[in-house]
């Protein structure tokens, strides 16, 4: 198994009318030529979790941190003009709860956090400001999440 030390949240950036999953998003990675999806999750609308890579394999999620990453996507994240928005059902977050804890006891303390906190830190603070994200997935904040 790989060492793991970090959990990346996504979101598909699709609007909540799009309710799509593993088989939309593996077609989608491979149009770009991956080997498959590059998420090892997926959780759909309805809160179902879907397996996309398994874990034993790097994802192709987080450039720079898959080898050592699970990458978690829900679907949802943009609103019908394509915006960011924090779209995701009640069940999703149930389901990204319980995938979290479960990754947690399998794999002990590591990382959380949302793929824009992974962007670079331009201003050498320490914090990866608004202004410095490249993205806005999962359009939320994790760490908010995390304490809440």
């Amino acid at each position: 198994m790989r060492d793991i030390n970090l959990v990346v949240i996504h979101c598909s950036a699709t609007p909540p009318s799009a309710d799509i999953g593993v088989d939309e998003i593996d077609k989608w990675h491979r149009q770009k030529g991956w080997e498959s999806c590059g998420y090892h999750y997926i959780i759909k609308r309805n809160g179902d979790r879907e397996v996309g890579r398994p874990l034993h394999r790097s994802g192709a999620h987080a450039r720079g941190h898959n080898s050592n990453s699970i990458g978690v996507c829900l679907i949802g994240g943009v609103d019908s003009g394509n915006h960011p928005d924090s779209n995701f059902t009640r069940k999703q977050w149930a389901t990204l709860s319980s995938t979290i804890d479960e990754i947690l006891q399998n794999f002990g303390p590591v990382k959380v956090v949302g793929h824009r906190d992974l962007s670079p830190d331009l201003n050498g603070d320490g914090t990866i400001q608004a202004s410095e994200r490249i993205k806005a997935c999962p359009c939320f904040d994790v760490s908010a999440w995390l304490c809440s």
